[in-house]
């Protein structure tokens, strides 16, 4: 990969980040609200249920692509941190801040990968 493409998707991960930071920073949606109906306490549960769920996954994101940016940084994007293959030019187009080649992601995705590998790797 030459340094036009590292800088492309570098800035797109600045973007990105950019992006689900602040996302993040508004959380006024999981704040608990009462109300004297029970339809809309039910209601206002199931709301902020999803909302820290989105929280949640933002979160996850968030940690990825600062991971990716951390690869660009020491030199190790777009290779595979399983198999250390180089990752597809037309995935990281598609999900610029994956970890694994797409083999490997499915092998993950299917808990073919040894757990204590697995958890080493998403740590890092």
């Amino acid at each position: 990969m030459n340094q036009t493409e590292i800088n492309k998707y570098r800035a797109v991960l600045e973007a990105r980040q950019s992006e689900l930071s602040v996302g993040l920073r508004n959380r006024e949606d999981i704040a608990i609200e009462k109300t004297p109906d029970a339809l809309d306490e039910v209601q206002l549960a199931g709301e902020r249920e999803l909302a820290i769920r989105n929280l949640d996954r933002e979160s996850n994101l968030l940690r990825n692509v600062r991971g990716a940016l951390l690869r660009i940084a020491d030199g190790s994007y777009g290779i595979c941190l399983h198999c250390e293959e180089e990752i597809k030019p037309k995935r990281l187009e598609a999900v610029p801040w994956t970890k694994f080649c797409i083999t490997c992601q499915e092998a993950a995705d299917r808990h073919e990968f040894e757990s204590a590998e697995v958890n080493e790797l998403l740590a890092a």
